[in-house]
C-alpha cells in the first residue's frame, strides 16, 4: 500500500433510469464527470457493457473522449476494455487517437469480460487459487461466499452476446498475447511471428496507462502480475474472492520499467445521502437491479424509490444477489468512508474505485460529492 492518503476515483457505468434515455445518460455522464473532477476524484473510469437496456456505456473509448473533451485535469479511462471482442491493433488506435487530443490524460484498462478460451496448444494454465467457499469477515468488512457464475455464462443471453460481438469463424485469441501485442504496439517493438513490424497511427507512443481488470485469481492477476501491470480488483462484482485475486496479483507481480512494486486498485458499489435512512432509499432499486443481470436478461434501468415495492421477490431472488447486496456500502457519508477504510485496510489497496447509481442523478452527483469531502476529512 503506497504511504498517504489513498485516491477515491469513480467507476461510471453509464447507466440508464427507468423512464430515461440513453441520451440522458450520456449527459449525465459528462456532468458528473466535471462534477468529479471539482470534488477532487483521482480518476474517471467507463466500464463496457454489451445488449443491457439498463447502461449505454457499450463504447468506452466514445464515451472517454466525450468525459476527457469536458474535463481538463482529472485521468479518463476504461474499466475495462473487453479484449474478447476486439483486436490489440483497435484498441490501441482507438486509445491513441484520444491520447493524441488529451496527452498524458488516459488510462487503458483491459479485461477478459467475454474472452473465448483458444484451441488448446499442449500448454497448462495454472489452475487459479480457489476462494474460501463461506462468508467471513476480516474486520468489520464482510467478504461473502462466492457467486457462482456458471447458471448466467450458460445462459442464451450469454450465448447471443458471444453471437453478435464475435465475427463468425473468428479464432479466439490468448489473453496474455493481446496484452503483450497492445503493449508491443504502444511502444512500437510489435513484430509478427514471421518477422514484420507494424506501427499504430494514432497510437504507438501514446502515453497512456496500462492496467489490467480482474474478479477472480486467474489468469488476469497472472497476467498483471508476470508483467508489471496495474491492477484493479472488483469487490463490487465479485466481493467474495477480492482478497485471493489480490493475493494472486501481488504474488505473480515482477518488476517492470514502469512499475516497481505492486500497485493495486479495489472497487466498491456505494450510495451515500445525508443519514442511513435517506441513503437506503436511494439504494432500494439495486437488489431489483443486480437481479436483472444475474437472471440473464443484463441490466434493467435502474429504478426509482418505491418503483420495485409491488414486485414478486422470493428466497431464490434474495440469494441470487445476496453477495452484492450485502457488501453494497449504504449511508451517511461518515459511515460509508468507514466502510471504504476497512476495505482498503483489507485489501492494502493503493486506490479505491467507487461506483455508485441512483434513479436520480442529482442524488448521484451528491453521493459523490458527500463522499469526496468525508473522505478528505477522514484523512486516509
Amino acid at each position: 500500500m503506497s504511504a498517504g492518503p489513498v485516491p477515491l476515483s469513480v467507476l461510471d457505468l453509464v447507466p440508464i433510469s427507468s423512464g430515461a434515455t440513453a441520451r440522458a445518460a450520456l449527459a449525465n455522464t459528462v456532468d458528473l464527470a466535471r462534477r468529479a473532477e471539482e470534488f477532487g476524484y483521482h480518476r474517471y473510469w467507463i466500464a463496457e457493457h454489451h445488449l443491457a437496456p439498463g447502461v449505454a456505456g457499450s463504447q468506452p473509448a466514445l464515451v472517454i473522449a466525450l468525459v476527457a473533451g469536458a474535463t481538463s485535469r482529472i485521468r479518463v479511462g476504461s474499466g475495462a476494455v473487453q479484449l474478447g471482442h476486439q483486436t490489440a491493433l483497435s484498441v490501441v488506435e482507438q486509445f491513441g487517437f484520444v491520447d493524441a487530443l488529451h496527452p498524458g490524460r488516459i488510462d487503458l484498462g483491459l479485461g477478459r469480460s467475454g474472452h473465448r478460451k483458444p484451441p488448446p496448444n499442449g500448454a497448462e494454465t495454472p489452475a487459479p487459487v480457489a476462494a474460501p467457499r463461506e462468508a467471513r469477515r476480516v474486520g468489520t468488512l464482510l467478504i461473502p461466499r462466492p457467486f457462482n457464475p456458471a447458471g448466467l455464462l450458460d445462459s442464451p443471453r450469454f450465448r447471443l452476446h458471444q453471437h453478435l460481438l464475435h465475427p463468425p469463424g473468428a479464432t479466439p485469441r490468448d489473453y496474455a498475447a493481446q496484452v503483450d501485442d497492445i503493449r508491443a504496439l504502444l511502444t512500437g517493438d510489435y513484430r509478427s511471428p514471421e518477422g514484420l513490424d507494424a506501427h499504430a497511427v494514432p497510437g504507438e507512443g501514446a502515453d497512456v496507462q496500462l492496467w489490467i481488470l480482474g474478479s477472480s485469481a486467474g489468469e488476469s492477476a497472472r497476467v498483471a502480475g508476470e508483467r508489471g501491470l496495474r491492477f484493479a480488483a472488483n469487490y463490487h462484482v465479485s466481493p467474495g474472492t477480492v482478497l485471493e485475486t489480490v493475493a494472486a496479483y501481488r504474488s505473480a507481480f515482477r518488476p517492470s520499467a514502469d512499475l516497481g512494486r505492486p500497485h493495486v486498485q479495489v472497487s466498491a458499489d456505494v450510495v451515500v445521502a445525508p443519514d442511513d435512512r435517506a441513503a437506503r432509499e436511494l439504494a432500494a432499486g439495486y437488489g431489483p437491479w443486480v437481479r436483472s443481470i444475474r437472471a440473464g436478461g443484463g441490466a434493467r434501468p435502474f429504478p426509482a424509490p418505491g418503483e420495485v415495492d409491488d414486485e414478486p421477490w422470493t428466497d431464490e431472488d434474495r440469494a441470487l444477489v445476496a453477495d452484492r447486496v450485502d457488501t453494497q456500502f449504504v449511508g451517511s457519508p461518515e459511515r460509508v468512508a468507514g466502510l471504504l477504510r476497512e476495505l482498503r485496510d483489507a485489501t492494502e489497496a493503493d486506490e479505491l474505485l467507487v461506483t455508485t447509481i441512483t434513479h436520480d442523478h442529482r442524488d448521484r452527483v451528491r453521493s459523490y460529492e458527500l463522499l469526496a469531502s468525508a473522505w478528505a476529512e477522514l484523512g486516509a
